[in-house]
C-alpha cells in the first residue's frame, strides 16, 4: 500500500476518534494537527503520481517510444513522471517540456535529429553528438531540469568510477547528450572533469528512480533480445552486442514496473533506421492499443474514472 494512502488512513481514523469520543479532545485534536502537519511536509518532500512511464535506450527504435505515448493518450493515460535513457531520454525530456509524441515524431521524420549528430574522423567516438543541443534548445525553454513540465530523470554512465548516476535536477541538456552517447559510436561528455556516456550501459530502463513516484509505473523496452540464428557484418556484430550488454540490466527494472512494453518486432530495426520512423511508431502505437485493455485491467480503470469524476464534481461544486 503506498505511504501516502496510509498516512489520509491514518488521518481520517484520528478525526474518527475526535470527533466520537467526549474525552481526550485536547490529545485528538493535538495528533490531528501533527498528523496533517506531517502529511504536508511528506507531500513537500515526495511527490506522488498516478502514472509514470520509464523509455528504454535503443538509438532510432526509440521511436517506438512516442507510439506508446500516443495510444496512452488516445485512452486517457497521461504519464506524469517521466524517466528515460539514451533515445528514451531525448524522447522522454521532450515530452515533459510539452511537446507532444506526433510534434516529436515529425522532427525525427524530417530528418533534423540524425542531421544534427556530426560525422567526424574517430578520436573518443565516430560520431559527435553535441549538435543535437541546437534540437533541444528550439524545443525546451531553458537549460535546466526546472523548466520542464512534468518531472524527468535520466541516466548516465561515470565512466570514471565505473558507475551510474541519476540526473534530475541542475543543468539539463549535458546530461540528456550524455545519458544518448552510445560508447565508441558516439563522442563522450565530459562534465566537469568526468567521462559519461550512455545510460545503457548500466541502466537501460530507469524504472527504479521513479518506482516510489508514482502509483502505476509502465515500462517501454525496445530492444527484444530473442535467440538470432544468423549474425554476420560489422554492424550487425556490433548491434548484437550492445543489446546483449544493456539487456544484462534490465530484467530487475522490469520487474519493478507494473506493465512493460517490449515488442518483438524491434529486432528487426537497427540503431540507426530513423528512415523507418513511421513504421517504429506504428508498432508501439499498434502493441499499446493491442494490450490496452490488460493496462485497463491491471491499473483498475474504473477507481481511477471515478476518482476524476470526484475532481471534477469537486471543482464545479
Amino acid at each position: 500500500m503506498p505511504k501516502l494512502h496510509f498516512y489520509s488512513t491514518a488521518l481520517t481514523r484520528v478525526i474518527f476518534v475526535h470527533q466520537s469520543k467526549q474525552k481526550g479532545r485536547e490529545i485528538g485534536a493535538f495528533l490531528t494537527i501533527t498528523i496533517y502537519l506531517y502529511i504536508t511536509n511528506s507531500h513537500a518532500m515526495i511527490d506522488y503520481f498516478k502514472f509514470g512511464i520509464a523509455l528504454s535506450g535503443g538509438g532510432a527504435r526509440g521511436i517506438l517510444h512516442l507510439g506508446v505515448l500516443e495510444a496512452l493518450q488516445k485512452y486517457g493515460i497521461h504519464p506524469e513522471i517521466i524517466s528515460g535513457t539514451s533515445m528514451g531520454a531525448l524522447i522522454g525530456v521532450s515530452y515533459a517540456s510539452g511537446v507532444e509524441p506526433m510534434q516529436i515524431l515529425e522532427v525525427v521524420k524530417s530528418g533534423k535529429l540524425h542531421r544534427m549528430i556530426n560525422w567526424k574522423l574517430p578520436s573518443n567516438g565516430l560520431l559527435d553528438i553535441n549538435k543535437a543541443r541546437n534540437l533541444l534548445e528550439k524545443h525546451i525553454p531553458a537549460d535546466d531540469f526546472s523548466c520542464l513540465k512534468k518531472p524527468f530523470y535520466c541516466t548516465v554512465s561515470n565512466l570514471n568510477e565505473g558507475i551510474t548516476e541519476i540526473k534530475s535536477s541542475g543543468k539539463l541538456f549535458q546530461w540528456v547528450l550524455a545519458s544518448a552517447s552510445i560508447p565508441v559510436i558516439f563522442e563522450p561528455q565530459v562534465i566537469d572533469g568526468t567521462t559519461y556516456v550512455d545510460g545503457g550501459l548500466f541502466n537501460n530502463l530507469p524504472s527504479a528512480c521513479i518506482r516510489d513516484h508514482c502509483r502505476y509505473l509502465i515500462g517501454v523496452h525496445v530492444n527484444c533480445n530473442s535467440p538470432e540464428e544468423n549474425i554476420s557484418g560489422l554492424q550487425a556484430i556490433a548491434e548484437r552486442t550492445f543489446r546483449l550488454v544493456f539487456a544484462l540490466n534490465v530484467k530487475e527494472s522490469m520487474a519493478l514496473c507494473d506493465f512493460v512494453i517490449d515488442p518483438p518486432q524491434t529486432r528487426l530495426y537497427n540503431t540507426f533506421d530513423f528512415g523507418k520512423a513511421d513504421e517504429l511508431f506504428k508498432i508501439g502505437f499498434d502493441e499499446t492499443e493491442r494490450r490496452i485493455l490488460e493496462v485497463a485491467d491491471f491499473i483498475d480503470l474504473n477507481s481511477i474514472l471515478q476518482e476524476r469524476g470526484v475532481q471534477q464534481y469537486q471543482r464545479e461544486g
